[in-house]
C-alpha cells in the first residue's frame, strides 16, 4: 500500500476566486470532510473492539436526573471537544474560518503478564477509555503476550514493527502504551513506530490537565506532570552539548564558545526544580483553609461521610441524588478532580457531611497520590467510606482491589466502609449477588432511576458516629440558645414537652456537650 504524503506547496493556494467559487471551494471541502469522517468510522465487525468499547461512554443527556441540576459546567466542558475528521493543516486558503482542532487518532498497544486474558482485554478497554475522554479517536489495538516488558522497545522488536505495521494502515500519529514506559523504552519504541508514543501514566496526566478547575486542583495536577516531565527530559544536538566554562574552551573553540558550562537540558531540569518547589509552597498555603474547615466539623462533632471509588463508578450522581447537591454530572473518566462537600441529615435529624472525591483506577500514577494527597485527605479523616462500585463493569472485583491500593496508601483501610453497587439498573443480577456475597456490607442501588437509595440512606445512618451519651434536662424558656443548638447537629431529641419550668427534654448527646449541660440535667 502506497501512502501519499504530499501536500500542495506553500503558496499554491487560489487567488482572485469569485464570490460562487469561493462558495464552491467550501462545499467540496465540507464533501470532502465528511466521506473521511465516514470512511474513519467503526463497523459493527470491525476488529477494534476497544473504539467501540470506549464510544459506548459518550454522554447522553438523558443518563442525567431531575438531581443533577442543571449541569452548566459540563456544557462548558463539551464546547472544548475536539471534532474528528477536521485537520489543522490548510488546504486552501478558505478553509481558514472552517477549520478546527484536529482529533488526534491513536493505536492502543499493551501487555499481557499476567492474570487472565479477559483482565488483559479489560484493562486494554479502559485505556481507550482513557484516550477517548482525552479526546481522541481509537482506532486499533493490539495485545502481546510477554512474560516481561522489552527493555529496549517495551514490546519487543517483532511486535513492535507489527505495530508500525498497523500505524501505517491506519494513518495513526500516537501510539498509547497501556503502562508506564522508562525514557529508554520510549525514544526505542518511537524510533520504530515513526509517530509520537505516549505512556499511561501521561494520558491519565492529560485527563487531569483538562479537567482541574480550581486553583488548587491546577497546582496539584501541574506539579504531577512536572514531576512526571523531570526524568524525561530530551536533547538534541547542540542542546545536548556542554558548554565551555571559563578559559577551558578558548584553545579550540574561539571567541563565543566560552559560556557557564551548563546545557540547556540542565538549564530545563534547574527551571522545572524551581517551579516544583513554587507549586508545592503554593499548595501548601492552600491546606490550612481546608484543614480549618475540617477542624470546624470536627469541633462540632460533626460525622463525615466520604464517597470514594472507582473513577466514572457514579460517585458525583449519587452525591446529587443524596444531596441535590448539582455537582457535574458525565459518563467519561476522572470527570471530577475538585472535591464538593455538602450537608445532609438522617431520617432521625442527624446530620452529617458528604464528600465526592476523586476517582481512582488502576495503576493510579504515584504523582498524581502525592500531589492529590492534600484533597485525598478528605477520605482519610472520614467517619465513614461509601465505596462506590460500577456493577455493571466486567471486572467489579478488580475495581474493589485497586481503590483499597489507593486507600491503603493514604491510611484509610481503617474507616468503616459500605460497599455501594452502583448502576444496577444495568448490572447483571448474578454479578451483583456474586459480589453481595463477597462483601460483607453492600448496598445495591441505582443514582439513576433512584433504586436503593433509602436503603443507602438507612445505611449511613446506622454506620456514622452517634451521641452515645442519654440526659434528662429542663431548660428554662429563656435558655432558648440551649434548646436550638440541641436541634442542630450535636444531638438526637428523643423527646420534648414544654412544662411551666422550661423546655423538657430526653436527648442523647456526645461526651464533649454532656458537661455544658450539667446545669440543666435532672438526676434521678
Amino acid at each position: 500500500m502506497t501512502i501519499n504524503n504530499s501536500r500542495p506547496a506553500a503558496g499554491s493556494t487560489p487567488t482572485d476566486l469569485k464570490p460562487e467559487e469561493i462558495q464552491g471551494v467550501i462545499d467540496r471541502i465540507l464533501a470532502k470532510e465528511e466521506a473521511t469522517a465516514a470512511k474513519r468510522s467503526v463497523s459493527p465487525d470491525s476488529p477494534s473492539g476497544f473504539s467501540r468499547q470506549a464510544q459506548a461512554l459518550s454522554v447522553q443527556d438523558a443518563e442525567h436526573s431531575v438531581f443533577d441540576g442543571d449541569q452548566q459546567d459540563l456544557q462548558d466542558r463539551r464546547a472544548l471537544r475536539r471534532v474528528a475528521g477536521l485537520s489543522t493543516e490548510l488546504e486552501d486558503v478558505t478553509e481558514v474560518e472552517y477549520r478546527q482542532l484536529r482529533l488526534e487518532r491513536v493505536v492502543l498497544a499493551g501487555l499481557w503478564m499476567e492474570g487472565t486474558a479477559a483482565d488483559a482485554e479489560n484493562s486494554l478497554r479502559e485505556l481507550a477509555a482513557l484516550a477517548e475522554t482525552a479526546g481522541s479517536e481509537v482506532l486499533d489495538g493490539i495485545i502481546q503476550r510477554r512474560m516481561k516488558p522489552d527493555p529496549g522497545t517495551f514490546l519487543g522488536s517483532g511486535k513492535a514493527q507489527e505495530l508500525k505495521d498497523i500505524v501505517l494502515a491506519t494513518g495513526a500519529d500516537t501510539v498509547i502504551v497501556d503502562s508506564e514506559l522508562s525514557p529508554s523504552q520510549r525514544r526505542g519504541l518511537e524510533d520504530i513506530v515513526k509517530v509520537k508514543v505516549i505512556d499511561r501514566t501521561a494520558l491519565i496526566l492529560d485527563i487531569f490537565a483538562q479537567h482541574a478547575k480550581s486553583r488548587e486542583g491546577k497546582a496539584q495536577v501541574e506539579l504531577a506532570q512536572l514531576e512526571y516531565l523531570l526524568p524525561r527530559l530530551r536533547g538534541w544536538g547542540e542542546s545536548m552539548s556542554r558548554q565551555a566554562g571559563g578559559q577551558v574552551g578558548s584553545a579550540g573553540a574561539g571567541m563565543g564558545s566560552r559560556g557557564p558550562g551548563e546545557t540547556k537540558i540542565e538549564l530545563d531540569r534547574r527551571k522545572i526544580r524551581t517551579r516544583m518547589a513554587k507549586l508545592r509552597r503554593e499548595i501548601a498555603a492552600m491546606k490550612p483553609a481546608r484543614e480549618t474547615k475540617r477542624a470546624n466539623r470536627q469541633r462540632n462533632e460533626v460525622p463525615s461521610v466520604a464517597i470514594a471509588g472507582y473513577t466514572n463508578a457514579g460517585k458525583s450522581s449519587l452525591l446529587n441524588r443524596l444531596t441535590d447537591a448539582g455537582v457535574l454530572v458525565e459518563n467519561a473518566l476522572f470527570a471530577t478532580l475538585d472535591p464538593t462537600i455538602r450537608k445532609a441529615e438522617t431520617a432521625d435529624g442527624i446530620g452529617y457531611t458528604l464528600a465526592d472525591t476523586v476517582g481512582f483506577v488502576r495503576s493510579l500514577p504515584t504523582q498524581l497520590v502525592e500531589a492529590f494527597r492534600s484533597t485525598l485527605e478528605e477520605v482519610a479523616d472520614a467517619d465513614l467510606i461509601l465505596h462506590v462500585v460500577d456493577a455493571s463493569h466486567p471486572d467489579p472485583e478488580g475495581q474493589i482491589a485497586a481503590v483499597r491500593a489507593v486507600l491503603a496508601d493514604v491510611d484509610a483501610r481503617r474507616i468503616p466502609e459500605i460497599i455501594v453497587l452502583n448502576k444496577a439498573d444495568a448490572a447483571d443480577p448474578f454479578v451483583l449477588e456474586r459480589l453481595r456475597q463477597r462483601e460483607p456490607r453492600t448496598v445495591v442501588v441505582s443514582a439513576r432511576t433512584g433504586e436503593g437509595i433509602e436503603e443507602l440512606r438507612q445505611a449511613i445512618s446506622d454506620g456514622i458516629p452517634r451521641p452515645g451519651i442519654e440526659l434528662d434536662l429542663l431548660v428554662p424558656y429563656q435558655r432558648g440558645d440551649v434548646v436550638s443548638r440541641l436541634h442542630s447537629l450535636d444531638a438526637e431529641i428523643l423527646s420534648l414537652d414544654h412544662e411551666e419550668g422550661g423546655t423538657r427534654l430526653r436527648v442523647k448527646v456526645r461526651d464533649s456537650l454532656a458537661p455544658e449541660l450539667e446545669p440543666f440535667t435532672l438526676h434521678a
